[in-house]
């Protein structure tokens, strides 16, 4: 009898069913027909900072822990490549090496186990690393930093068998940049309608968290490349919607505080949640809110889990990224589209729906996200990628 084949999988920020955060690779691989999976990860949670235990086909590694985006942030990405790599000697067998970036140092710590375990490294590219972090401000191109950042980044791309990217603008930049374009994939973020179903009635749910009246929820990371002091001003501007964020980050104590400071009485912080939980939390709102900060890069290569979750959980959504997410809820009739200033037009204008209307916008998403982008149908475009890999190296 055939053997499964097994891949290993290096994500720094990979979370756990059941736990908040980035559970995106523990959907995917556990669908993946004729292979085995083991994912590498962090043992603290970034949303939460609390200490994540190993399950099936996870297990976690110590890192050093962080609050702000300083030394001691780089230091969490280096304890985790070092750790990483460690656990990583101690598996057997595997036939595919698979990481996932950002940051890169988790790619690098990939790659070593690939050359170590001789099986194809498989680069994943969910931001254009560190070009992200000049377009947002953070760092210039001059920066010693940057440049030496660019030389790694290069470095996997031209020892990668093969690299995945969820967003169509990723092919663009890296072809441009002289990387092969016959070994670009194409495999974004997606969602399944069958994971969404509420565990009770709507009017017992939003009586649960609170909701009573029209609610825009989002539910995700609070960092800086999320934008959230647009989605303040918004509410600011739209006093008879409810906003609610739901998620941790960094800057969750500063924007709690904006908000206070500015008497945002519509405005609700919620602490992160199960992710099992959130088909419960998206069933209570009317709207489910995808928000990210004014950055040209955001436009093309970006592609937003929280959008597809809403999108399969029957929720209209409101987006403030122009360019690629504008387009697909716009095509896929699934709810509206502003600029990323104008999230609280956007909320007027859901307000000025009738429930019937919105219901439409939700059913729309649903049907849309389930013929086009389900997380089956992504697992299944890996799991031939994976056989090809293997396939070249034999």
């Amino acid at each position: 009898m055939a053997r499964n084949r097994r891949v290993l999988v290096l994500n720094h920020f990979a979370a756990p069913r059941g736990e908040a955060g980035g559970t995106r690779h523990v959907e995917l691989f556990s669908r993946l027909e004729g292979w085995e999976h083991l994912i590498i990860a962090s043992n603290l949670n970034p949303q939460t900072g609390r200490k994540v235990g190993d399950s099936d086909g996870f297990v976690t590694v110590p890192v050093v822990g962080y609050s702000s985006n300083g030394i001691s942030r780089i230091l969490n990405w280096v304890s985790y490549a070092v750790t990483a790599t460690l656990r990583g000697l101690r598996v057997g067998r595997v036939d595919v090496v698979y990481g996932s970036s950002p940051h890169l140092l988790a790619a690098l710590a990939a790659w070593v186990l690939s050359v170590l375990k001789r099986a194809p490294f498989v680069l994943e590219v969910r931001d254009l690393w560190p070009k992200v972090l000049v377009d947002m401000n953070h760092m210039s191109e001059s920066s010693p930093i940057y440049r030496a950042l660019t030389v790694l980044e290069e470095f996997l791309y031209a020892r990668a068998r093969t690299i995945v990217i969820m967003a169509e603008g990723s092919r663009t930049e890296l072809v441009a940049r002289g990387v092969d374009e016959d070994k670009i994939v194409y495999i974004p973020n997606g969602a399944d309608p069958e994971d969404f179903v509420p565990s009770a009635p709507r009017d017992e749910l939003r009586a649960r968290y609170g909701f009573d009246r029209l609610t825009a929820v989002y539910a995700g990371a609070h960092g800086p490349a999320n934008g959230l002091d647009l989605l303040l001003d918004g509410a600011a501007k739209t006093a008879d919607v409810d906003v609610v964020l739901v998620g941790g980050g960094v800057l969750k104590d500063s924007l709690r505080a904006d908000a206070e400071r500015r008497g945002l009485t519509n405005v609700r912080f919620m602490d992160p949640i199960a992710k099992d939980e959130i088909p419960d939390l998206l069933a209570a709102a009317d709207i489910g809110v995808h928000v990210l900060a004014d950055v040209e890069l955001f436009r093309s290569a970006v592609s937003p889990n929280k959008v597809f979750d809403y999108m399969a959980a029957g929720l209209p959504t409101l987006t403030n990224c122009p360019g690629l997410v504008s387009d697909l809820v716009a095509e896929a009739g699934a709810g509206v589209p502003v600029p990323p200033t104008g999230l609280g037009q956007g909320l007027r204008q859901m307000a000025d729906l009738s429930d019937a209307e919105r219901a439409a916008l939700g059913a729309s998403a649903t049907a849309w996200i389930s013929a086009h982008q389900s997380r089956s149908a992504m697992a299944g475009r890996l799991a031939q990628q994976f056989n090809v890999s293997v396939q070249a190296k034999d």
